[in-house]
């Protein structure tokens, strides 16, 4: 399958910072792919040579099979490119920056309206084309951005933190943007601290640290990774509830409150079959804790990253955090 990007041994110095050091990782055509690493572990230096806004120290990057060096313009022609911090310009309108940006990139005519149009109705910017393009909200600005990054319809996308700083709902609408990008065959690279999003709209995920790749796969590999074998996580409601859990689990070798919950906790224990969980339910009822809930949980995407950078002996990062009229679309 043709490679939609492809890095291999890159390094970025900035004196003696080694920004990038020795990376290599390949994403192939037409796949969305999770870029996971805590602050300053490389992404964006990454992203940036990827979309020809820097170069190299040494080694090689591409797009669709072109040098981001040797070529920039015509990667320029295929790369979207949507950065973590977006500016516009000042007292221009939404239609009027989208139309900028468009005559920027060549259109022209009925070729322009018709692309804008298409791009505006995809992103959901039609309802607010008139308002001021510096006085959107961090989820409209984003679409925005989004928008400006679609315009010439490339094959590649790049995607430096989306999703930061949006409330539930933008999330949920960004999210939906993206499956349907994928769905039309677009290569995706997104940067992300939210990962129980990036769990599910990526088929690949590529952990960096230092500027090197340390994990590459899909999320169930690396929630196996850092899941310790052989040990399960339950879910447990009790009575007479959280603080007798704290007290039994404090006296039990072999099981270990990871969470407490206002009416239980959350215990990992040895063992992997049925027949330990039953076990483990006789136990708790023979020592006087009264079950009303008992489910085996899977690992989420979280837990396992938190786990990996806890071996690698890194901190994890902190959590992240109605239709008018348009107006018409220009002629000339």
């Amino acid at each position: 399958m043709q490679s939609g990007i492809r890095i291999h041994d890159l390094h970025r110095n900035f004196g003696k910072l080694r920004a990038v050091d020795g990376l290599s990782f390949e994403i192939p055509a037409g796949q969305v792919c999770g870029f996971i690493g805590a602050n300053g572990a490389g992404k964006t230096t990454t992203m940036r040579i990827l979309a020809t806004l820097d170069t190299p120290t040494s080694g090689t990057a591409e797009i669709g099979c072109v040098n981001v060096v040797e070529e920039p313009a015509k990667v320029r022609h295929r790369l979207g490119w949507m950065p973590d911090h977006f500016m516009v310009y000042p007292h221009m309108s939404v239609l009027e920056f989208m139309d900028f940006h468009a005559r920027a990139l060549g259109f022209t005519g009925a070729e322009r309206r018709s692309r804008l149009r298409e791009v505006m109705e995809f992103t959901d910017l039609m309802s607010i084309l008139e308002q001021p393009a510096a006085k959107l909200s961090k989820g409209q600005t984003q679409r925005l951005c989004l928008g400006r990054a679609l315009i010439h319809d490339p094959d590649v996308l790049i995607l430096d933190e989306p999703a930061a700083g949006l409330d539930p709902r933008a999330r949920v609408e960004f999210k939906h943007l993206v499956r349907l990008l994928a769905a039309e065959g677009k290569t995706i690279l997104i940067s992300s601290h939210i990962l129980s999003e990036l769990g599910e709209m990526c088929r690949n995920l590529v952990f960096i640290h230092q500027g090197r790749v340390v994990h590459q796969g899909d999320a169930d590999t690396l929630k196996r990774r850092g899941h310790q074998a052989g040990r399960m996580r339950y879910l447990l409601e009790c009575a007479p509830g959280a603080r007798a859990l704290a007290e039994w689990s404090s006296m039990q070798p072999d099981v270990e409150l990871v969470e407490e919950l206002a009416a239980g906790g959350r215990i990992e224990f040895d063992g992997a079959t049925p027949e330990d969980a039953a076990n483990m339910l006789a136990r708790l009822v023979r020592d006087g804790l009264r079950p009303v809930e008992f489910h085996r949980e899977q690992q989420n995407l979280e837990d396992a990253f938190i786990h990996m950078m806890r071996e690698l002996d890194i901190e994890p990062p902190a959590p992240a955090a109605a239709a008018a009229t348009p107006p018409p679309m220009p002629t000339a």
